[in-house]
C-alpha cells in the first residue's frame, strides 16, 4: 500500500499507546496489530504494507459513521454491537482527526472504569466528534459534483 497510509497507521498506533492508560498492542491473528486495554481490543488496525483498515466500537456515533461511503458494520456480528469498519485506498486519504475520535470513543467503551477515571482526570480530554464534520464534508463534495 502507500507510504501515506502506512504513516497514518503508525501515527494512530503511537497516539493510542501514548494517550490511553493501559493501552497495549495485541495481534490475535495475521494482518493485524490492534490496540487493546486489559486485553480487550478497542481498535482493530491493519499492518503497514497492507490495505488500510480500521474497526472501532462506536456506541454513540456508529449510525453517523455508517453514513460515510468507506464504512460498513464490522463483520462477525460485531456490527450489531456498534462496531464500524472503514477501509481507505490511496485516492481517499483517511481523516486522521476523525479516526482519533473513533479510537477515543472505542477506548471509552472498552476500558475499565478505573482507567477511565485516569483518562477523565485531566490526562486526555475527549476527542472532538469528527464523524459529523466528515459527513457534512462528504455531502458538500457530492453536491458540488452534481452541479
Amino acid at each position: 500500500m502507500s507510504r501515506k497510509t502506512d504513516a497514518v497507521l503508525k501515527e494512530l498506533r503511537t497516539w493510542g499507546l501514548s494517550h490511553f492508560p493501559g493501552a497495549h498492542t495485541k495481534s490475535p491473528w495475521p494482518g493485524h496489530l490492534d490496540l487493546a486495554v486489559n486485553d480487550k481490543t478497542f481498535a482493530y488496525l491493519s499492518l503497514e504494507g497492507e490495505p488500510f483498515g480500521i474497526s472501532c466500537k462506536l456506541p454513540t456515533s456508529s449510525q453517523m459513521a455508517l453514513m460515510l461511503p468507506f464504512c460498513k458494520p464490522t463483520p462477525y456480528g460485531l456490527g450489531k454491537s456498534g462496531w464500524v469498519s472503514a477501509s481507505f485506498d490511496d485516492k481517499t486519504p483517511p481523516d486522521v482527526d476523525m479516526l482519533k475520535a473513533w479510537i477515543d470513543e472505542s477506548y471509552r467503551a472498552q476500558a475499565p472504569k478505573k482507567l477511565l477515571k485516569q483518562l477523565t482526570g485531566g490526562n486526555v480530554p475527549p476527542a472532538k466528534p469528527a464523524a459529523k464534520a466528515a459527513v457534512k464534508k462528504k455531502k458538500a463534495v457530492t453536491k458540488s459534483k452534481k452541479r
